[in-house]
């Protein structure tokens, strides 16, 4: 009798492991949004019409950065009447920036993939399934943009070349699109990493080289671009600049010898140069020289002490 009981329980057990996997979310598309009423519907139908064929459990996640305007309503009006997939939309009282968006809605997440996209309709919704498919493989796929479409090209394409080269040398990989907001990663591979993630413009890249420094597997795949719905809240100066800050951040923050020892090598470099020149022209050497030449050593001995505390914290 006891054997037969057991055996039931057993079989109930097994059941409902069964049924908690087959309802277990393996993607979540999030989408950040501020002052995005005019493009909101339409990226979220291009979103349900581009997965309509995919055999995966999905949700769509809204996270709206205290808009002025109707996006929430836009949001929630699309989530009433869609039957293909559960819509969720998420307020946050106070504005912060995309990046804090962001870290909201990976936390709420329920997929084991998320799937990141701006909600003003540049990004093709249709792109997701081409980078679904290096999953497993990859940690992070990548959607690298074919074209320019932002406001004030001529300004931000020299910009974004210079960042995108100083983050290929500091991180030691090929970056197509330091700054493309359509990527797809393991949602618990990226948890561990949301506390080096700022709250601005720049998240998608600080995203980007915590993967990459950090040897997780991240690949690109070209996708198409499209001029965005809407106004554009990319601000040229401030914006180009917490691009390169962030960057050299990252760098200090997980590659510190990439900055430190260039650095320490250049200014050791110039003191025995000095030194030299020091001897032709006077006979002897001068305390600039030994300034300069210490201070190049000093450098190279904060870097590996960085590199030391960041090998340290990687355990």
């Amino acid at each position: 009798m006891e054997e037969t009981l057991m055996d039931g329980w057993r079989t109930q057990l097994l059941e409902a492991r069964e049924n908690e996997v087959a309802t277990t979310l393996k993607l979540s598309i999030l989408l950040p949004a501020f002052n995005e009423e005019k493009a909101i519907e339409q990226v979220l139908d291009e979103i349900v019409d581009a997965l309509v064929d995919e055999d995966i459990l999905y949700e769509i996640l809204v996270v709206d950065d205290a808009s002025t305007d109707a996006t929430v309503e836009a949001a929630e009006r699309f989530a009433d009447r869609c039957t293909r997939c559960a819509v969720r939309v998420i307020r946050r009282p106070i504005r912060q920036g995309a990046g804090a968006a962001r870290k909201t809605g990976i936390r709420q997440a329920r997929g084991e993939i998320v799937v990141m996209l701006d909600a003003d309709g540049s990004y093709w919704p249709h792109s997701i399934p081409d980078l679904l498919q290096y999953f497993p493989a990859y940690d992070q796929v990548n959607g690298a943009r074919t074209s320019e479409q932002g406001t004030l090209p001529l300004l931000r394409m020299p910009a974004k070349w210079f960042i995108r080269k100083l983050a290929c040398y500091l991180s030691g990989h090929k970056i197509p699109d330091l700054n493309t907001g359509l990527k797809a990663f393991k949602r618990d591979a990226m948890l561990p990493w949301l506390w080096v993630v700022p709250d601005g413009f720049s998240c998608v890249t600080t995203m980007t080289l915590a993967f990459l420094t950090n040897g997780h597997a991240v690949k690109y795949v070209p996708t198409p671009y499209r001029p965005r719905i809407g106004k554009s809240k990319f601000h040229p100066i401030k914006d180009t600049f917490s691009y390169l800050s962030t960057v050299l951040r990252m760098v200090l923050y997980f590659r510190p010898l990439k900055v430190f020892m260039p650095l320490s090598g250049l200014m050791m470099l110039l003191g025995v140069a000095k030194t030299v020149m020091s001897f032709t022209l006077t006979g002897s050497m001068q305390e600039s020289d030994i300034v300069l030449f210490t201070a190049g050593f000093m450098t190279g001995i904060l870097g590996l002490l960085a590199e030391v505390i960041v090998a340290h914290n990687r355990k």
